[in-house]
């Protein structure tokens, strides 16, 4: 017998079940949406708030026209910590020495514009250990200028071809200056003194072409490490104060004391109180107040000169040789227009002096005989150096070079 077949929903055997069934899958289906991430646009609210991450902050936004019976609930990311570069330090967490060592490598004018950035900056830019060192060559109107540079305790002061105002430190407590070139620089008589004054430790000092005084003089007596001494075409100082300078100075190695405005007295000075230390001495320009009995003196007090300069010596002549031999180690002979020593005297040179390697005779010696002295004396150079560069702290052919004594400054001003 054939059975008939009816609809599904006819059975009534399956009628209840069905449905039960139908709501089962239904349920079974939305759990399933919701383990896969809640993608089903028709989720409730109430599952969404429960299965949202806790971490998660939760912003309820409020009801709109179109949803006057229901929230929506947006779920937030929580927002990443910046991560710090990598060159990302600031400069106001680095400790002081630090930052001194960095901005021991900032040039002079750059250090003055950090300055006043902050209180900070001002106090580390003027350390006494980035002042060093300071070259203020040829800065005009620089009275307020060095006595903040000699306020940090400069050590080092380099300002040639300068320009000083009226100045004066009123302070008493000594400078640290070691080095220091004035040299052809415009500066009152006064405004050195209150330098010079309160200097202890002076070793390398150029006051070339200054106008000095018995005080500046007198005061360079209180500095006994003083090592090279310039004072050539200095004036305005008296003979006894200059003796007395030399007496106290005993360790003088270089003297520069060329073309000053001396009369005998002065000369006698200084043969008779520099110091036996000296082994370079420039003690040109003095034309007929330099004798003979003056050079005796000279070489009994300064037996080991090995570099000397008597340059425009007029009253000199070939007998002042055999004196000159008593100095076993002189290397440099400088005899330029002493026109009384004739050309056939300095042939035997080579033989008196057996260590000379450099002879300077401008004026004396020119055209022709020069080659032929030249042929005579081959081991001497002979009128190669001009100009001397005794206790000079920047040689003259090197005339724009920016050392001081073979040292250079840090700090440079640059115009």
């Amino acid at each position: 017998m054939a059975k008939h077949s009816m609809p599904l929903q006819d059975l009534p055997c399956l009628g209840h079940q069905g449905s039960m069934l139908s709501h089962r899958m239904t349920k079974r289906k939305s759990r399933d949406c919701l383990s896969e991430g809640l993608d089903t646009e028709c989720t409730p609210t109430e599952l969404i708030q429960q299965w949202s991450p806790r971490h998660k902050h939760q912003r309820l936004i409020g009801k709109g026209k179109e949803n006057d019976s229901n929230q929506f609930v947006l779920a937030r990311r929580s927002r990443r910590k910046k991560e710090s570069l990598s060159s990302g330090i600031s400069l106001d967490h680095l400790p002081d020495e630090l930052l001194l060592r960095i901005l021991f490598y900032i040039p002079l004018q750059d250090l003055l514009r950090m300055s006043v950035v902050c209180k900070r900056w001002h106090r580390l830019a003027f350390d006494e250990s980035l002042w060093h060192s300071v070259d203020l060559e040829g800065l005009t109107h620089m009275g307020p200028a060095l006595q903040q540079v000699l306020k940090y305790g400069v050590r080092m002061l380099r300002c040639p071809r300068s320009f000083v105002e009226e100045m004066h430190f009123t302070g008493t407590s000594p400078l640290p200056i070691a080095l220091m070139d004035l040299s052809s620089s415009i500066i009152p008589t006064s405004a050195l003194e209150s330098i010079i004054c309160r200097c202890r430790l002076l070793e390398y000092l150029s006051l070339e072409g200054l106008q000095l005084s018995d005080t500046i003089i007198s005061s360079l007596s209180q500095n006994p490490n003083l090592l090279q001494l310039n004072l050539c075409g200095c004036s305005g100082f008296s003979a006894p104060a200059l003796a007395d300078m030399l007496k106290s100075c005993t360790r003088i190695k270089q003297l520069n004391i060329s073309w000053c405005d001396f009369n005998n007295d002065h000369v006698k000075s200084v043969v008779n109180n520099v110091s036996s230390t000296v082994t370079r001495l420039n003690f040109s320009g003095y034309r007929e107040n330099l004798t003979l009995d003056d050079v005796k003196v000279l070489v009994t007090r300064c037996p080991h000169i090995t570099t000397l300069d008597l340059s425009d010596s007029t009253l000199l002549m070939a007998d002042s040789f055999p004196v000159l031999s008593q100095l076993k180690d002189l290397v440099h002979l400088s005899l330029s227009r002493c026109y009384h020593i004739h050309l056939a005297a300095l042939t035997d040179l080579g033989q008196t002096f057996p260590l000379l390697s450099v002879l300077d005779v401008f004026g004396i010696v020119n055209g022709s005989h020069l080659s032929s002295l030249k042929k005579e004396m081959p081991r001497i150079s002979i009128n190669h150096m001009p100009f001397s560069n005794i206790a000079r702290p920047t040689p003259d052919t090197r005339p724009i070079s920016c050392l001081m004594w073979n040292r250079k400054c840090r700090l440079r001003f640059r115009l």
